[in-house]
Parts: structure tokens; C-alpha cells; sequence
């Protein structure tokens, strides 16, 4: 899904609704077409660590910020953000967990893990367009990650 040119968004999600409404909200506010989808946690490690179907992925083509469900098949997302922020390279992308989780164990689990945001899904439409619309916003065009060079 990712188009040429720098990747964006790495989304890392399951639900069909939630994926469509993100990249449908995304591409309204945002304009970005630079997403990548994975839809399970050994897939999310697959690519950002470039094994398998992506070991041939540029390595300085790495996401401005991952949105990581926590609720994953095979993988779930705790130990995806676990794996990411113990490498010394894909620690500094920025990782927010976009989760219909309101486990406090959850949200505490994952600032223990280094996350960088804990957003919970809302369930609302609007609410949902709104805080993809503020995230996207703020992560994209706000936000000043370090250079691929300096990681």
C-alpha cells in the first residue's frame, strides 16, 4: 500500500471497520497514501525488522510513527512494541497503541514498554474520525522524528 517515497504510517491492525475509517480519515486530513498495512504482529516484526516478504524492504524506509493495535493474532501487540523498542535502530520510530483496550494493566504495560502514546478507540464515529484525524495531524505534520541516518 505504501507508495514511492518515504513510508509514513506503518498500521498494524486486525479489524477491517477500524482499518478502512483510519485510512479513509488519513487520506481526508492528511493526504498521505504512504501507508503500510500489516495485519498481525509476527507480520508487523516481519517488516519493520525486514524478514521474509519484506527482507528486501529499503532500510532507511522506515515509518514516521507505528499505530499498533494491542489486541493481535499471532503476535500480539505488547510484545511487538516490546521487540521494537529493544532495537537500537527501531527504537526511536514513534509507536502509539490505537486500542479498543481500557485494561489499565494495558495502558501501564505499555508506558513500562516505552510507548509513546495510549489512545483508546472510541466508539463513535465521529470520536474515532476526530482522534485519527488529531493523530495523524500532530505524529505527520507536527512531530519532528530524528533522521534514518542518526538511528
Amino acid at each position: 500500500m505504501a507508495s514511492n517515497g518515504s513510508l509514513d504510517i506503518l498500521i498494524v491492525e486486525d479489524n477491517p471497520d477500524d482499518l478502512e475509517l483510519t485510512l479513509l480519515t488519513f487520506a481526508e486530513f492528511t493526504g498521505t497514501d504512504r501507508i503500510q498495512v500489516v495485519r498481525d504482529g509476527a507480520e508487523a516484526l516481519d517488516f519493520i525488522f525486514r524478514r521474509g516478504e519484506y527482507a528486501d524492504r529499503d532500510p532507511s524506509d522506515q515509518p514516521k510513527v507505528i499505530l499498533l493495535d494491542i489486541k493481535l493474532p499471532r503476535v500480539d501487540g505488547l510484545e511487538v512494541l516490546r521487540q521494537v523498542k529493544r532495537d537500537p535502530v527501531a527504537r526511536t520510530i514513534p509507536v502509539v497503541l490505537l486500542t479498543s483496550s481500557t485494561e489499565e494493566r494495558d495502558v501501564i504495560e505499555g508506558y513500562k514498554l516505552g510507548v509513546n502514546s495510549y489512545i483508546t478507540k472510541p466508539v463513535v464515529f465521529k470520536e474515532f474520525s476526530a482522534a485519527i484525524r488529531s493523530l495523524g495531524l500532530y505524529w505527520l505534520l507536527v512531530n519532528r522524528p530524528p533522521s534514518t541516518e542518526a538511528a
